[in-house]
């Protein structure tokens, strides 16, 4: 069964941002899929039920953004 982690995140622009934030998240262990939204500053993951939301936000901020669970 899949898990899905919803994050808010903060400092993104532009279409590059998003296209980071994505990067970054699919690099996480266990993500399936990240669908990053700029306009609703938000991201959804999809991944194993492994998936750790303190590690997909980590990921965020190594990035250059803020991440928080929504």
């Amino acid at each position: 069964m899949a898990k899905k982690i919803e994050l808010n995140i903060e400092g993104m622009s532009c279409g590059h941002c998003v296209m980071a934030v994505t990067t970054a998240l699919e690099q996480g262990e266990g993500v399936k899929r990240a669908k990053v939204n700029l306009k609703k500053k938000r991201a959804t993951v999809t991944g194993e039920d492994t998936l750790d939301p303190e590690v997909l936000v980590n990921l965020v901020k190594e990035t250059g953004y803020e991440a928080s669970l929504a």
